[in-house]
This record gives C-alpha cells, structure tokens and sequence, in this order.
C-alpha cells in the first residue's frame, strides 16, 4: 500500500494507507494579493465557467435529454418506492404553475411551504421559480416543535405571503390555523381536520394540492418562465435566527445557477455520470436544498427523500433507506455520521450496499471528530480495499450555500478548503484572527424587506461579513487551504484579556468526550476562569450508568435525564474526561475549570438551536444566566463538576 504524508494540520505522522477510490475532483490554484493593514485578498486562478440563467431551464434539459430517469423518489403509505421522472416532474411542475398563474402571487405575495421533504414541496417549489413568484421554505420546526408559534407569526408578518402549503392539513392544523386572513391554504391530504381545526370560519376551505394538477399548462407559462432571469427573486430562505428573529435571505436566480456551476468546477465527476443522493437535510436550510437538490437538478441525478434524520427515532428510518440505495456521494451533517457508524460496523449488507458506488462523503455545518473520520474511513477499507475521500466546504445561506471547497486528500477533518472559481475572498485581521468576507456572484443582495440588516452585512467594499474566523493550513503554502477558525460574535475576553476562541475549544471538547456530549456552551466573559455548560448525549450517559454497566442497582431504562446527569457514575466520568482535557491545556483560554450537565436540551422557542441541531451561544448563555452564576459560586454547588482546583 502507498503511504502517503500527513496533512499539516492534524499534525499525524504518515502511515499506510489503502489506495483511493478513483473520483474527478477539481484543483484550485489560490492567487494572494496583500495589502499594507495586513489583509490578503484570495481568488481562484480559475475563471468561473457561464451559467445558466434560471436553474429550472436545468428540469426541461434533463426532461429531454433523459425523460424517463427517476429524478424524485420517497416511500409512499404503503412503505414503497413512489419516484417520479424527469418528464413527468415537468408535465407536472408546468400544471401546477399554470394554476399558480391565476392566483396573484409575486414578491410581495410569495408562496410559504410549512412542511418537510416531500415530492410535493419539490413540485410546488419548482413551479413558482418556473414563473417567477418566489417560494420560502420555512422549518416544519416552527409548526410543529414551537409551543407559542411566534417565530411563524414573525415570518407570516414579514413575507405577507399569498398561498401556504403543508402536506398534511391535520399535523400541520395549528401552523395553517395561523394563517392571515383570505391568504389560500393548500394541502396534500387530510383537508377535513384542517377545516374543523379553523373554528372562527375566517378561511375557506383548503385547496387540495392534486386540484392544481387539473389543468394542462399553456403558452402563458412558456411566457412566464422566458421572463424569469438571474435577478428574479427565487425563493426566501431563513437564517437560524442565532442574533435574534430569523431573517429572509433573498436568493436570486443568479446566485443559485453560479454556485451550482462552482461546484461542478469542484466536483466535476458530478458531470461523468448521473449522481444518486439520498438525503434528510431539511430544504428549509441552504446546505439540503440549495446545495444538494440543487446540484441533482442541475446535473440531472436521482433524489430519494430520506425520511430518517440524526435522532434515535431517525436513524433506523436512515438505515432501512440506505439498504435500498446506493448514493454516490453521501451528505451528511457530523452527527448524522456519527450516529451512521455503529450501524454499519453491525451490519456488513449495509456496509456493501453503502460503499458500493460511492465517491465521496461530505461533512459540512459543524466539525467532524477525528474518531468518526478513522471509523468511516476503516469501515470502507474493509469493504471494499479503497478509501473514500472526505471534503468539506464552507458558506451560509447568505452565499447560496458554497463559497469555498477542500478537495485535497487529508488525513484528518477540518480543511474548508479555497475559493471556488468566481468568490473573491477578503481575510481580514480582527483581534489576533483572520474575518473572512465574500464577494462573487452567489452572494444574496440582503434580506427581504431589512434594508438596515442589509447594509450592516457587507463592508465599504460590497464584501458579504459572514462572521466566520479562518486560518491557514500552513501560511507559506496557500494551497494546502485553509481552517475554520470559529465565529467571531462567540469569542469573548476572560477578565485577564486572553481571547477564548470559542469554536475550535468546542469542537475539541465535544471530540474528547465522544460519544456522551451533544453540545458544550463556553463561559467566562470578563471572569478569572473559563467553565462550561453541558448538553450530554442522555442515552449515552445512560449506558454508564444501567445494570449493565455492572452496577449492583443501576438506573431504569426510563429514568428521567434529571437522574441520568446526577448520577454518580456520570459525574465521575465526566470528571475524568475533562480534568484529562484541562491537563492537556495550554493556558487559561482553553482549560476548562467547572463544568455542569444540563438535563433539559436546547429550546428552538428560545432561539438556543435550530432544528438542524446547531448551538447559540449567545442564546444559552443569555436564557441561562443563573446557571453560569452557579458555575462561579462559591462554595460550588452540588451540580457543579469541579475540574481544576
């Protein structure tokens, strides 16, 4: 076997390593221009190839070029393959917006979807961009988690929209109940408990989604969609809400069409055959719908609808979708990897039809361990004598998604990569680290009706601020690409002045403590020491503490978290763990000296997580300012797991 070197950032020795499973990836050459404050400018030696102007043009291409291809699929009722062509997506998209035609929707009177994945958000969606009325995706989260609606009631404000969609009129009853007065609600089934649930009469009844397939298109749609352009508007997608309300970022034509070709610069094996997805990532979020159905559409691949999702109740619902189809590149977010792993360490018939045709994996939304990086990259030299290669990126949903891409063969996680083809990237100094803005033509013009938002958000020079901290591999060598570096609005100062560099400290706890921590919230803003609150991962902790963990008189399998986190043996463990981390600390800034288990989880009502799973810091630590006070106290509390004397 070759070996091959480490990569400089993990700081690994070299070792043996499996050959790679042969995949065209794409290789960027960063050209370095810096000025005298001390900020580079990088951009890819590479021109930006054209593209197109609407990315529905990409649905009647692939509806000619290859009508009978399964573009949709996801499991019907009856727990079978329901898939949809190419050419019947188009007969049926081009129906839809026929009737959607006849119903005075515009920006000002957009289409709001409530409800997850389904074929019928894909067609609805796909026919509003098709005549130009914009679409919003909204997470199925705030209608169905959210115990006051008010985040709902917040965008309903907001996008005064003109039509509301939800497949199902009985779950999503509350959510439609809300809806403005005289704006149409639309359902896919179960319209009888939508209208019992609308006590005031203040609606009609709901339309049925399959009434807009009841007319065959006209040359009034061909009209509409020859009209759509780069800067028509299509769709609103919100941001997580991490400094307040979430805001609506308007994405153009033009910023969906570049960065689907930016990523075929990265990615071109995408255009050697037609890729195979099979995904849960919300389309209510950039990275699932932007960038991954986006990228099937516009390379004329397959999508299969995952119903599962990195939860205990999601998982086996992923796994059961992954016996059936073989991607050939694999999304996921890092838990969703970790939560995959033992399941396929269990089960080889899983593992083969997993790694079967598979290119690449690709981790994006948060950091990925190095343990689940060495799991997954043994389990495929296991199946099949090949490694996998990993990439990763890095943008929001103010970029569409993607701004930067790694496609280099590394030995550990956290390479973002350089700038795609079209991105200028501006690195600026900001308190010891390097503020990364962006320009190029993925870049939002705002957000939807906040013109002061807007301004805030791009600098004198039109680069987008997107608030994340870089760094490089290795400064003499741009091309071994850059780190994450952590977001800037969550540093803070302890009261010696040191600078806590809050993202990379949080990656490295989680790491070290897998699997028992879901998340870690840092404190110790204008304080003598750092502590930390802790989201454990309840059913991990559990098995440290049952029966069988040989106790003489363990837990019950039902015992509430709050008896979970206070159990000795959890305490204890954690304890360990983390004086280990604090000895291996190199100063104050990242030696954690208190900590404590938190039994409740972060609230979405609250603005502490999105449904996507990602921490707000600021959030926690503003709703939980009484439990930082504690983690200070002195004596400390009994809650309080004492790490550093």
């Amino acid at each position: 076997m070759p070996t091959i070197a480490a990569d400089t950032a993990s700081g690994t020795v070299s070792r043996p390593r499996a050959p790679l499973r042969a995949v065209r990836l794409g290789a960027f050459d960063p050209v370095v221009a810096r000025r005298p404050d001390g900020t580079m400018l990088l951009r890819n030696a590479q021109a930006l190839p054209p593209y197109a102007e609407r990315i529905t043009a990409r649905l009647e291409h692939w509806a000619q070029a290859a009508p009978e291809r399964v573009f949709l699929g996801q499991r019907d009722a009856a727990d079978r393959w329901r898939t949809v062509t190419y050419g019947e997506a188009l007969a049926q998209v081009r129906r839809i917006a026929r009737a959607l035609m006849a119903r005075d929707l515009s920006p000002e009177r957009p289409v709001v979807i409530l409800s997850g994945n389904d074929i019928e958000q894909a067609l609805m969606a796909l026919a509003a961009m098709m005549i130009g009325v914009p679409y919003a995706p909204v997470s199925p989260a705030y209608s169905l988690m959210s115990s006051d609606l008010g985040k709902l009631r917040y965008i309903f404000d907001l996008l005064t929209p003109g039509l509301v969609f939800a497949s199902d009129g009985k779950a999503f009853a509350r959510a439609l109940a809300l809806v403005p007065e005289g704006v149409e609600r639309v359902v896919a089934r179960n319209p009888e408990a939508l209208s019992a649930a609308t006590a005031d009469r203040r609606h009609p009844a709901p339309t049925l989604f399959d009434d807009l397939l009841s007319r065959e298109a006209d040359a009034a749609v061909a009209r509409a969609h020859a009209a759509v352009g780069p800067d028509t508007i299509a769709k609103f997608l919100f941001t997580s809400g991490s400094t307040g309300q979430p805001k609506a970022v308007i994405n153009t034509q033009r910023m969906i069409c570049a960065n689907q070709t930016m990523l075929n610069t990265g990615m071109p094996f995408f255009t050697d055959a037609p890729p195979v997805v099979i995904d849960w990532l919300p389309w209510s979020h950039t990275f699932g719908s932007n960038h991954n159905f986006n990228m099937v559409l516009n390379n004329g691949g397959s999508f299969y609808i995952d119903d599962g999702n990195p939860t205990p109740p999601g998982v086996p619902k992923t796994v059961r979708n992954l016996r059936d189809i073989s991607p050939t590149i694999y999304f996921n977010v890092p838990k969703g990897f970790e939560a995959l792993v033992a399941h396929l360490r269990a089960d080889r018939a899983l593992r083969e039809t997993f790694f079967r045709d598979l290119k690449v994996l690709f981790y994006a939304g948060a950091g990925l361990s190095q343990g689940v990086w060495d799991d997954l990259t043994a389990l495929a030299e296991q199946t099949t004598g090949e490694r996998i290669i990993f990439i990763s990126s890095l943008g929001s949903t103010e970029t569409s998604p993607a701004a930067l891409l790694c496609t280099l063969d590394n030995e550990s996680p956290g390479n973002i990569g350089l700038p795609f083809p079209g991105v200028d990237l501006k690195l600026v100094p900001s308190d010891g680290k390097l503020e990364a803005r962006l320009r190029g033509p993925h870049i939002t013009p705002g957000y939807w009706r906040q013109p002061e938002l807007t301004r805030a958000a791009f600098d004198e020079e039109g680069y987008y601020r997107i608030g994340d901290a870089v760094k490089f591999v290795d400064p003499q060598a741009p091309r071994r690409g850059l780190l994450f570096d952590g977001r800037l609005a969550e540093d803070f100062k302890l009261a010696t002045g040191t600078w806590v560099s809050v993202g990379p400290l949080r990656g490295r706890v989680i790491d070290h403590c897998a699997p028992y921590v879901r998340d870690v919230v840092l404190a110790g803003l204008n304080r003598d020491t750092l502590t930390a609150l802790i989201f454990p991962d309840i059913e991990a902790c559990r098995r440290l503490c049952g029966e069988d963990a040989g106790l003489a008189a363990g837990l019950a399998d039902d015992a509430p978290p709050a008896a979970v986190v206070a159990h000795p043996r959890v305490r204890a463990h954690f304890q360990d763990m983390l004086k280990r981390l604090a000895a291996a600390s190199t100063g104050s800034s990242t030696r954690i000296c208190r900590a404590m288990l938190l039994d409740t989880p972060p609230s979405l009502d609250l603005g502490e997580a999105t449904d996507k799973g990602s921490i707000n810091q600021r959030a926690v630590l503003r709703n939980r300012a009484d439990l930082v006070e504690e983690l200070y106290r002195q004596p400390p509390s009994p809650r309080v797991i004492a790490v550093v004397d």
